[in-house]
């Protein structure tokens, strides 16, 4: 099969892990901070343990790892509408808010969720 025959379509979902016992900072921080609505796993998935989050066409899947070891490089980079007040939420929440200008056309901050995970939050920059 080449490349001519088939297409790629936007992610499904961006999956990351969690230590075991961490859905409830999962729900604090995807479903509090970030604002995102928790979905129910299918219950094959369930008894695995961790969680789901939607919001609009993009999906969370956080699954539990074990040993755990948090992805400090890798990352989902997210698209955000109202960048400086999610950075603001962040920073009430006592995440942590580091702006990066390295990405011509974006503005754009990095973050970590309550176990240490890389997020890339970004917002095209207008004009």
């Amino acid at each position: 099969m080449t490349a001519s025959t088939f297409t790629l379509g936007p992610l499904h979902h961006v999956q990351l892990a969690i230590p075991p016992g961490g859905e409830e900072a999962c729900r604090a921080f995807w479903g509090g901070v970030l604002g995102m609505a928790e979905v129910a796993k299918p219950p094959v998935l369930a008894a695995r343990g961790g969680c789901w989050f939607r919001s609009g066409a993009l999906e969370v899947h956080l699954g539990v790892e074990e040993p755990f070891a948090p992805a400090r490089k890798a990352h989902p980079g997210l698209l955000v509408e109202g960048l400086d007040a999610l950075a603001a939420a962040l920073a009430r929440a006592e995440h942590p808010v580091t702006w990066d200008d390295g990405f011509p056309g974006h503005r754009r901050l990095y973050t970590a969720d309550p176990f240490g995970n890389r997020l890339e939050l970004l917002s095209p920059e207008q004009g």
